[in-house]
């Protein structure tokens, strides 16, 4: 009977790995099987996913890594806590909430980030920004309607109307006096 685990194991290797990477690219290519050994991260240590450009996506996306899209989403899409990247390829038609967003390619919605939106060089956004920061590079798109609201502040819901302030005591100003006299006929 044939075995998955059996049909990738590599032969051993009498050489000793002269660095932590080489050690761990043979279990890491073992397919079904827990890395034993660690690996060497990258300088960056956040986690990046990507959806590559020939994936259709319909629905909800969630997570709690940084993402690069190049392929199609149409929905929603929330990652609060991470950055989320519309690559050159990437087509979306969905509703973005995101730390940071970067659009290199095609959004048709609304997006809201808790810190920045930035719309690169050739990118296109057709929707309502929500952002504390917006930056939009020469030669990018944007139709929509931006809200540069501060962290920690609402930004849903109508604004509450600003009080007007008292009139300070004493003598009016001589043109609020005068504004009566302007409505009389003269005849």
């Amino acid at each position: 009977m044939w075995k998955r685990d059996e049909a990738v194991r590599q032969p051993a290797q009498p050489a000793v790995p002269t660095n932590e990477a080489a050690a761990a690219a043979p279990v890491a290519a073992q397919a079904g099987r827990p890395e034993t050994q660690p690996t060497m991260k990258s300088q960056n240590s956040r986690d990046v996913v990507n959806i590559g450009k020939s994936v259709v996506i319909k629905g909800e996306l969630n997570g709690s890594e940084d993402l690069t899209i190049e392929g199609h989403v149409e929905g929603k899409i929330e990652l609060r806590d991470h950055v989320l990247t519309i690559g050159p390829n990437g087509r979306i038609k969905a509703e973005l909430h995101a730390k940071s967003v970067v659009v290199l390619g095609e959004v048709i919605g609304n997006v809201s980030a808790s810190e920045k939106v930035d719309i690169r060089e050739n990118g296109s956004v057709e929707g309502d920004i929500t952002s504390p920061r917006v930056a939009i590079a020469e030669g990018a798109h944007f139709r929509g309607s931006v809200d540069m609201a501060q962290k920690g502040k609402a930004t849903t819901g109508p604004r509450p109307a600003e009080p007007k302030p008292a009139p300070a005591p004493g003598p009016q100003p001589v043109a609020q006096q005068q504004q009566p006299h302007q409505a009389q006929k003269v005849g």
